[in-house]
């Protein structure tokens, strides 16, 4: 049986329909593992969603902050945009069933010695510590109330973790972490204007993975979102967004029994303009 982690989707249903078909991929003997961003900005959302569905638990799905938006957006917490490729799920006849799929998904998984997440992880949350925070949000967001969370998700504050931090905002700094994290300071206080590549941050940033003393050094992260960052595969950090609707790759890494990571990628046409809101 393969495992793959695949990297942000965002609604390009036919790259991914190509990247199954370099992997080889049968639903009745692989899984795959998609890092979040799903849906949105694509041309298929809609393609996207109908075929991890038809997956089963052959197909398990991270929350990423566009999917996030969805759901805001159907809740009325957010406007809808025009650049935005959403009204397909939004407009179908099963909408609630498409979007009740999506509210159940995961904000992190670990299999096979390796951490997923949409973005990133603080570094002083251990493994154990990020999942459990993780099925915290995930859990709201599975329950009847999500519809009311989706009016308080957004916001930049509080910009660092504390382990006294209750409702709204611990919740809110658990989702901003896990789906929009690039930079922080060593102290694990959140940045979130800077989007190009690591070397772009503010002073006093890090990229998350570079921050020293990270307490999930020890587990490999596999993690998506940043497109600008590019393809990087370390033995700590694995990251596969590789910028699909932008031109660039629909990226996975196949995990083996053995430890040994390959990474697949296909070709992607461009389905947006350079520098319009990555």
């Amino acid at each position: 049986m393969a495992l793959y982690c695949i990297g942000d989707v965002q609604g390009c249903d036919d790259a991914l329909d190509r990247l199954l078909d370099t992997l080889g991929f049968s639903p009745s003997r692989d899984t795959i593992f998609v890092l979040g961003d799903l849906v949105n900005r694509g041309p298929d959302s809609l393609g996207v969603l109908r075929r991890l569905i038809r997956y089963g638990n052959s197909a398990r799905c991270l929350l990423g902050n566009h999917d996030l938006h969805l759901l805001a957006v159907a809740a009325g917490a957010r406007k809808h945009k025009k650049k935005e490729t959403i009204n397909d799920i939004l407009d179908a006849p099963d909408r609630d069933e498409l979007l009740d799929w999506v509210r159940q998904r995961d904000m992190a998984i670990y299999e096979r010695g390796v951490l997923m997440v949409h973005a990133g992880v603080l570094p002083a949350w251990t493994c154990e510590r990020t999942l459990a925070l993780a099925g915290e949000v995930a859990a709201v967001l599975a329950g009847p109330e999500h519809h009311d969370f989706m009016h308080h998700m957004y916001g930049d504050e509080p910009a660092a973790w504390d382990e006294q931090l209750t409702g709204h905002d611990r919740l809110r700094v658990v989702v901003n972490a896990l789906t929009r994290l690039r930079f922080c300071s060593p102290q694990g206080v959140m940045e979130f204007a800077f989007k190009e590549g690591a070397d772009s941050g503010p002073e006093g940033y890090l990229p998350w993975f570079d921050v020293p003393g990270r307490r999930t050094a020890n587990v490999a992260v596999a993690f998506g979102h940043w497109s600008t960052l590019g393809w990087l595969g370390r033995d700590d950090v694995y990251a596969l967004d590789g910028g699909c609707v932008w031109g660039g790759h629909l990226s996975a890494l196949r995990l083996d029994d053995a430890g040994r990571h390959e990474l697949i990628q296909v070709k992607c046409p461009q389905m947006l303009k350079p520098g319009k809101g990555k």
